[in-house]
């Protein structure tokens, strides 16, 4: 049998067990792992330069293993990145620094900067597939984009409700803004990321159009 990557694979790799012998129980406690050492391949190599051999290289796995659990390389890669959702925003734990600046600009750390760079190596190792390949395109909107766009929204309705914005502020559109456009740096421009980059859409885009007059910087 040849696997998407055109490897040749045994029966015992991509197929159910033979009739009439017990098949072997899946073990998935090293799952984590394996998503975790295909998120770091995928971002150095991008997809098309990714192989299975490689993702099970950096986990110590045998191939047989992958192949298991994943009937092919875009498997993997759409469960990879549905994982990358997992704590990647804390809403619970928002700053409340009592202005919209004041909060946006706390939510920028070193760690943060950090996860959304690998973040958008990982969106450019996967951007050709997403036309074609729905599910992958659902899973990089829901862990990439979406966690900060929610956080944004939280943030600007709490603004919206202490009457620093106005009530018929479009939070929606305003919400994908520093999202939307640290995609197209990265991605189209291929420029990094920094926290004077970030504090500057803040203050020269997201406050404008969400109407807020500056007094002071931090």
């Amino acid at each position: 049998m040849i696997d998407r990557e055109g490897t040749a694979t045994t029966p015992a790799e991509t197929g159910p067990a033979t009739p009439g012998r017990p098949g072997r129980k899946r073990d998935h406690s090293r799952d984590p792992e394996i998503l975790r050492c295909t998120i770091d391949v995928l971002a150095e190599t991008g997809f098309e330069g990714m192989t299975i051999e490689m993702v099970a290289a950096r986990a110590k796995a045998g191939k047989a293993t992958l192949y298991r659990r994943w009937a092919s390389k875009g498997e993997l890669v759409v469960d990879a990145v549905a994982c990358l959702k997992q704590g990647a925003v804390d809403l619970d734990g928002l700053p409340d620094t009592g202005t919209l600046r004041g909060d946006l600009v706390a939510m920028i750390k070193p760690h943060s900067i950090e996860d959304a760079e690998k973040k958008m190596r990982v969106m450019a190792g996967v951007v050709t597939m997403l036309s074609t390949t729905p599910e992958l395109a659902e899973a990089v909107d829901a862990a990439i984009v979406q966690p900060r766009a929610e956080a944004n929204r939280l943030l600007l309705r709490r603004a919206l409700e202490r009457g620093e914005i106005a009530a018929d502020t479009d939070i929606e559109t305003l919400a994908l803004v520093t999202p939307s456009m640290v995609s197209y740096r990265v991605l189209v421009l291929r420029k990094p990321v920094d926290r004077d980059y970030l504090v500057g859409l803040i203050d020269g885009v997201l406050l404008p159009a969400a109407g807020v007059r500056q007094t002071a910087r931090v």
